[in-house]
């Protein structure tokens, strides 16, 4: 039974206490609570970050440290700061301007024929053929062929005795070339062995671009009467821009980076690049340094600025890229 009361003193005592509102979490405790609510994500992705540091990060670092230093392999201890003086007499190395050299005209003569039959190879595989998926997966076995295996058949191909190119060119009225001691023969023939490995892989990637071109493109370009070439150059290629950049980029840094074939071209084990250094590049100059003459400061020095390198051929490209989105809008 409750008893009515005028008294706002007693009403007061009878009401219920007001709800007290929570007070806002912190950052600090928002924080704890995100990860406590995340752990097993950063439990799941900590064993690749933990690899990265020691097998990615860690090197890189070290190496950027002892670029500075004069170090021999012999006495790594002995590490002597000389500051930039590897980089200026890396500048002033005559092996080093002919490295550079031969790593651009190897990857030229590489880079450019590889990406063009690529490109016309997808354009092929990209109609209907009978016995497209075969091809697709005969297109990837250079890829997938070791690098040491495909460079001691071409270099059994090159030979200039017994070697099968010869050969031919002996049965059609030609003298035997001489591959491996030529300038422009040595490398015309490590840009061949670049060029059939990596072109079914460019290949694929064109081709999977140029199923993501919507076919009304194709359908208005028949309506008006073109052509399948006159289609591939106004309709294929400009949508395929960005794509033929990213490869370009891509085969940039993997000629700045050969080193496989030309080491195994010549069969006898030497790092030179030939009696001449006639195909020496910068990555096989690099091994040269380091573990031949044991200088592994001036080898930290040129991996450097093969990076360098790549830096360059990334940030020209993404200029490119940037000045085409903006002329698109």
């Amino acid at each position: 039974m409750t008893i009515a009361s005028d008294d706002p003193r007693v009403a007061a005592a009878a009401a219920p206490p007001p709800s007290v509102p929570p007070a806002p979490a912190t950052a600090a405790g928002r924080r704890r609570s995100r990860l406590t609510r995340n752990r097993w994500g950063y439990a799941y992705v900590a064993p690749f970050f933990v690899l990265f540091a020691a097998f990615s990060l860690y090197p890189f670092l070290y190496t950027a440290y002892i670029s500075l230093h004069d170090v021999r392999l012999s006495d790594l201890d002995g590490a002597v700061f000389v500051g930039f003086g590897n980089y200026t007499d890396l500048l002033q190395d005559e092996f080093f301007w002919n490295a550079a050299r031969n790593t651009l005209t190897i990857g030229i003569l590489s880079t450019v024929p590889q990406l063009a039959i690529a490109l016309g190879l997808a354009h092929l595989l990209n109609y209907r053929l009978r016995g497209r998926s075969f091809f697709r997966i005969a297109m990837l076995m250079p890829y997938a062929t070791s690098i040491a295996a495909a460079t001691l058949v071409f270099a059994q191909l090159f030979g200039h005795d017994y070697g099968l190119i010869n050969t031919l060119l002996e049965a059609v009225g030609f003298d035997r070339v001489d591959w491996e001691s030529g300038t422009w023969t040595s490398q015309i023939a490590i840009s061949v062995i670049v060029t059939w490995r990596w072109t079914g892989y460019n290949a694929l990637i064109y081709l999977a671009a140029m199923q993501a071109i919507p076919t009304d493109l194709y359908e208005a370009a028949t309506l008006d009467g073109a052509s399948r070439w006159q289609q591939f150059v106004h309709v294929t290629v400009p949508a395929l821009r960005p794509t033929i950049l990213f490869t370009i980029v891509v085969s940039s840094i993997g000629a700045v980076q050969l080193f496989g074939e030309p080491l195994l071209f010549s069969g006898n084990g030497m790092t030179n690049g030939g009696v001449s250094n006639q195909y020496q590049t910068l990555g096989l100059l690099m091994y040269d340094q380091g573990w031949t003459n044991f200088r592994l400061g001036q080898a930290a020095a040129t991996a450097w600025t093969m990076f360098l390198i790549i830096l360059v051929v990334v940030g020209i490209a993404g200029l490119i890229a940037r000045r085409r989105a903006r002329a698109e809008r």
